[in-house]
């Protein structure tokens, strides 16, 4: 009887959450010209938990016959309120009829899953006039971005088989695939992320999101506009220098995702180039004393295309493969090499590709530097980038702050393996 009494309370409770948005909502209406309010809604909540009780004694047929005379109900009713309203919407009776499912979910032992899907419920119906300017915003490249991502996550990647093909079986298509979802995910966020703060708020934010898209994009933007003297060189670096700080926690995430036993192997390196590359950013930042509402569009492209998808894909086969195979006939020195040559282009790849070896056919130390050095070669490149096109005012800031974020990680991997071997 207790858990009768208790599945009815939450029931009633989630009526009530969802008639109160309702409720709310059109409270500038008079009393008697609302189809539903608080009060019925969270008559309907009980209404659902009452028919889910009988249902347990007489079947789930009843449950079915009092939805559906429910739903025939609600649509007369908005039907005859169409006279008085020219809202043709229907979300208000699909909320009803929801809450009629989670007040019977709720009597019927589901009562955490009813409650997450009430609150959801009453989230969606909140945030319409947030949902409504975002589709209004959004652009046709942004939608088929969206859809492709999509494509690629939830119809692709299930379908690939999840074993190890070719020489070493080093080529395991889902564990690609899925990697190249993971940096596709990365960048998607960061694109979005900075459409919507807004790239030309200021330097310091296009340079945190904008680098989670693509640091060295954001990198090359600023040391035009540094060029085409349109910001001080103070401000420029602490704009690249962030855009490239990115990349540290980018990939402790990515090790994480992958390989936890490597991501902790390079925590302390990381953290430690992360905090000092976003030191070195705010004394430039502060050191300026503008406003951060100086430009600094960071151009982004396309969030998602599938070309450059498939392109990372088969680079990162290549480097798995190579990895693999440098590992079996050089050994250390291999990998080295080609995590140096790597970081010249991207780090993704090859810290995905360690990660994946790491522990099984490479020893962790090993990987850990490796990924280190890739990420040392990537960022001295865009301090190479920061220095050659957006001259010495920009580029020997960059190119100090990067000198001491790579001697400080390297250091920091020393003491770290030092201490872990003893």
């Amino acid at each position: 009887m207790v858990e009768q009494a208790l599945g009815l309370g939450i029931a009633l409770a989630l009526g009530l959450l969802v008639g109160l948005e309702r409720g709310w909502k059109r409270r500038e209406q008079p009393e008697g010209t609302r189809v539903a309010g608080i009060r019925t809604f969270a008559l309907i909540g009980l209404l659902g938990g009452t028919w889910g009780l009988l249902a347990e004694e007489l079947g789930g047929a009843v449950l079915a016959a009092a939805f559906a005379v429910l739903a025939v109900v609600l649509t007369a009713a908005h039907a005859i309120s169409q006279r008085e309203d020219s809202d043709v919407g229907i979300t208000g009776l699909i909320a009803s009829l929801l809450t009629f499912a989670f007040g019977a979910m709720a009597t019927l032992g589901h009562g955490e899953l009813a409650a997450a899907g009430a609150v959801v419920t009453t989230i969606l119906l909140g945030v319409k006039p947030t949902l409504h300017r975002w589709v209004r915003t959004l652009e046709e490249k942004e939608l088929l971005a969206v859809l492709k991502l999509l494509l690629i996550s939830v119809v692709m990647l299930p379908l690939l088989p999840n074993q190890g093909y070719g020489p070493w079986e080093a080529l395991n298509p889902y564990k690609i695939w899925w990697m190249v979802v993971l940096i596709a995910g990365i960048s998607f966020v960061g694109y979005f992320a900075t459409k919507l703060i807004g790239a030309r708020k200021g330097i310091m934010a296009t340079g945190l999101f904008g680098g989670l898209a693509s640091s060295t994009a954001v990198t090359v933007n600023f040391a035009r506009l540094a060029r085409a003297g349109k910001g001080s060189g103070d401000v420029l670096a602490a704009g690249i220098l962030v855009a490239g700080a990115t990349m540290f926690p980018r990939v402790l995430v990515v090790t994480s995702v992958f390989n936890w036993a490597l991501a902790t192997a390079l925590l302390w390196p990381l953290v430690a180039m992360t905090i000092v590359n976003y030191v070195g950013a705010a004394v430039f930042w502060f050191r300026s004393g503008r406003s951060t509402s100086q430009d600094g569009d960071a151009r982004l492209k396309n969030p998602f295309e599938l070309k450059p998808a498939l392109l990372f894909a088969g680079l990162l086969a290549a480097i798995m493969l190579l990895s693999r195979a440098l590992s079996e006939f050089f050994g250390e020195a291999g990998i080295y090499l080609l995590a140096a040559a790597s970081g010249i282009a991207d780090v993704d790849a090859i810290t995905l590709s360690l990660a994946n070896m790491s522990g099984d056919d490479l020893a962790v130390p090993v990987a850990a530097l490796a990924v280190l050095l890739a990420a040392f070669v990537n960022s001295m490149v865009k301090a190479g980038l920061s220095l050659g096109i957006g001259g010495f005012a920009v580029g020997s800031r960059v190119v100090g702050v990067t000198a001491l974020v790579v001697g400080v990680g390297f250091l920091t991997w020393w003491l770290t393996a030092a201490g872990g071997q003893a």
